[in-house]
Protein backbone atom coordinates (compact mmCIF):
# COMPACT_ATOMS: atom_id res chain seq x y z
CA UNK A 1 0.00 0.00 0.00
CA UNK A 2 1.36 3.15 -0.88
CA UNK A 3 0.92 6.43 0.66
CA UNK A 4 1.64 9.62 -1.03
CA UNK A 5 3.37 12.17 1.00
CA UNK A 6 4.24 15.69 0.12
CA UNK A 7 7.65 16.44 1.41
CA UNK A 8 7.81 19.57 3.57
CA UNK A 9 11.17 21.01 3.91
CA UNK A 10 12.40 22.50 7.16
CA UNK A 11 12.75 25.88 5.52
CA UNK A 12 9.14 26.05 4.36
CA UNK A 13 7.90 24.92 7.80
CA UNK A 14 9.86 27.69 9.51
CA UNK A 15 8.51 30.27 7.07
CA UNK A 16 4.94 29.18 7.80
CA UNK A 17 5.45 29.40 11.58
CA UNK A 18 6.97 32.89 11.24
CA UNK A 19 4.05 33.99 9.06
CA UNK A 20 1.52 32.63 11.58
CA UNK A 21 3.23 34.44 14.45
CA UNK A 22 3.30 37.70 12.49
CA UNK A 23 -0.37 37.44 11.59
CA UNK A 24 -1.51 36.67 15.14
CA UNK A 25 -0.44 40.16 16.34
CA UNK A 26 -2.26 41.92 13.54
CA UNK A 27 -5.64 43.32 14.48
CA UNK A 28 -7.53 45.94 12.57
CA UNK A 29 -7.56 49.42 14.17
CA UNK A 30 -9.71 52.45 13.47
CA UNK A 31 -7.91 55.10 11.47
CA UNK A 32 -6.78 58.11 13.49
CA UNK A 33 -7.65 61.46 11.95
CA UNK A 34 -4.79 63.92 11.90
CA UNK A 35 -5.45 67.61 12.42
CA UNK A 36 -4.66 69.65 9.38
CA UNK A 37 -3.46 73.24 9.24
CA UNK A 38 -6.95 74.36 8.18
CA UNK A 39 -8.48 72.57 11.21
CA UNK A 40 -6.11 74.39 13.53
CA UNK A 41 -6.84 77.71 11.85
CA UNK A 42 -10.61 77.33 12.07
CA UNK A 43 -10.46 76.23 15.73
CA UNK A 44 -8.33 79.18 16.78
CA UNK A 45 -10.26 81.72 14.72
CA UNK A 46 -13.65 80.71 16.08
CA UNK A 47 -15.38 83.84 17.33
CA UNK A 48 -15.59 84.23 21.09
CA UNK A 49 -18.56 86.06 22.51
CA UNK A 50 -17.81 89.55 23.73
CA UNK A 51 -19.11 90.07 27.26
CA UNK A 52 -21.69 92.80 27.55
CA UNK A 53 -20.39 95.39 29.99
CA UNK A 54 -22.56 95.95 33.04
CA UNK A 55 -23.67 99.55 33.10
CA UNK A 56 -22.27 101.58 35.99
CA UNK A 57 -25.01 102.31 38.53
CA UNK A 58 -26.11 105.93 38.83
CA UNK A 59 -27.98 107.94 41.43
CA UNK A 60 -31.66 108.40 40.56
CA UNK A 61 -32.66 111.77 42.01
CA UNK A 62 -36.12 111.47 43.55
CA UNK A 63 -35.93 107.71 43.02
CA UNK A 64 -36.93 104.90 45.36
CA UNK A 65 -34.71 102.77 47.55
CA UNK A 66 -35.00 99.96 44.98
CA UNK A 67 -33.92 102.27 42.16
CA UNK A 68 -30.89 103.51 44.10
CA UNK A 69 -29.71 100.32 45.84
CA UNK A 70 -27.14 99.38 43.19
CA UNK A 71 -25.64 102.86 43.37
CA UNK A 72 -25.70 102.87 47.19
CA UNK A 73 -23.90 99.49 47.15
CA UNK A 74 -21.38 100.67 44.57
CA UNK A 75 -20.46 103.78 46.59
CA UNK A 76 -20.23 101.93 49.92
CA UNK A 77 -18.42 98.87 48.55
CA UNK A 78 -15.74 101.09 47.00
CA UNK A 79 -15.26 102.98 50.27
CA UNK A 80 -15.16 99.91 52.51
CA UNK A 81 -12.90 98.00 50.12
CA UNK A 82 -10.39 100.84 50.31
CA UNK A 83 -10.95 101.56 54.03
CA UNK A 84 -12.38 98.58 55.94
CA UNK A 85 -12.55 100.59 59.18
CA UNK A 86 -14.18 103.73 57.78
CA UNK A 87 -15.86 105.68 60.56
CA UNK A 88 -19.42 106.98 60.43
CA UNK A 89 -18.40 110.51 59.44
CA UNK A 90 -16.41 109.19 56.46
CA UNK A 91 -19.33 107.00 55.39
CA UNK A 92 -21.82 109.89 55.60
CA UNK A 93 -19.49 112.30 53.79
CA UNK A 94 -18.93 109.75 51.02
CA UNK A 95 -22.68 109.26 50.58
CA UNK A 96 -23.28 113.04 50.53
CA UNK A 97 -20.53 113.44 47.89
CA UNK A 98 -22.31 110.72 45.87
CA UNK A 99 -25.57 112.71 45.90
CA UNK A 100 -27.53 111.33 48.86
CA UNK A 101 -29.26 113.79 51.22
CA UNK A 102 -27.52 114.11 54.58
CA UNK A 103 -30.82 115.13 56.25
CA UNK A 104 -32.30 111.75 55.27
CA UNK A 105 -29.47 109.75 56.90
CA UNK A 106 -29.09 107.95 60.22
CA UNK A 107 -25.95 106.49 61.74
CA UNK A 108 -25.09 104.37 64.76
CA UNK A 109 -22.18 105.42 67.04
CA UNK A 110 -18.58 104.57 66.13
CA UNK A 111 -17.78 103.78 69.78
CA UNK A 112 -19.43 101.57 72.35
CA UNK A 113 -20.73 102.91 75.68
CA UNK A 114 -17.30 102.22 77.24
CA UNK A 115 -15.38 104.08 74.50
CA UNK A 116 -14.14 101.11 72.48
CA UNK A 117 -14.39 101.22 68.67
CA UNK A 118 -17.63 99.56 67.55
CA UNK A 119 -17.21 96.35 65.54
CA UNK A 120 -19.87 97.47 63.11
CA UNK A 121 -21.52 100.71 62.08
CA UNK A 122 -25.04 100.85 60.66
CA UNK A 123 -26.11 103.70 58.40
CA UNK A 124 -29.21 104.45 56.39
CA UNK A 125 -30.73 106.79 53.84
CA UNK A 126 -34.49 107.27 53.72
CA UNK A 127 -35.88 107.60 50.22
CA UNK A 128 -39.64 108.15 50.23
CA UNK A 129 -41.22 105.34 52.21
CA UNK A 130 -38.20 103.04 51.85
CA UNK A 131 -34.77 102.86 53.43
CA UNK A 132 -31.36 101.88 52.15
CA UNK A 133 -29.59 100.28 55.10
CA UNK A 134 -25.86 99.59 55.08
CA UNK A 135 -23.47 97.99 57.52
CA UNK A 136 -19.70 98.13 57.79
CA UNK A 137 -18.48 95.30 59.97
CA UNK A 138 -15.85 92.59 60.42
CA UNK A 139 -17.14 90.73 57.38
CA UNK A 140 -17.01 93.84 55.17
CA UNK A 141 -20.04 95.56 53.70
CA UNK A 142 -23.64 94.39 53.51
CA UNK A 143 -26.91 96.14 52.74
CA UNK A 144 -30.65 95.74 52.53
CA UNK A 145 -33.80 97.65 51.75
CA UNK A 146 -36.49 98.10 54.37
CA UNK A 147 -39.61 100.16 54.90
CA UNK A 148 -39.38 103.45 56.76
CA UNK A 149 -40.54 103.02 60.35
CA UNK A 150 -43.27 105.02 62.05
CA UNK A 151 -41.95 108.53 62.39
CA UNK A 152 -39.81 108.18 59.25
CA UNK A 153 -36.70 106.65 60.76
CA UNK A 154 -34.88 103.70 59.26
CA UNK A 155 -32.77 102.41 62.16
CA UNK A 156 -33.99 101.12 65.51
CA UNK A 157 -31.97 101.92 68.61
CA UNK A 158 -29.45 104.57 69.47
CA UNK A 159 -28.27 106.70 66.57
CA UNK A 160 -25.88 109.59 66.60
CA UNK A 161 -26.53 113.15 65.55
CA UNK A 162 -25.19 114.03 62.11
CA UNK A 163 -24.26 117.66 62.75
CA UNK A 164 -21.18 118.33 60.66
Amino acid sequence: MGRFRTPVTALSALAMVALAIALVGCTPTAPVAKATASDKLSASSAPTPTPTPTPKPVYVSGGTAEQNKAYFDSVNSALITSNGTADGKTIVNTLVAAGFDKAAMQLTPDKTSIGVAADSVLFSVRLGDGCLIGQRGPAGYSSSIGPALTGGSCLVGKTRTINW
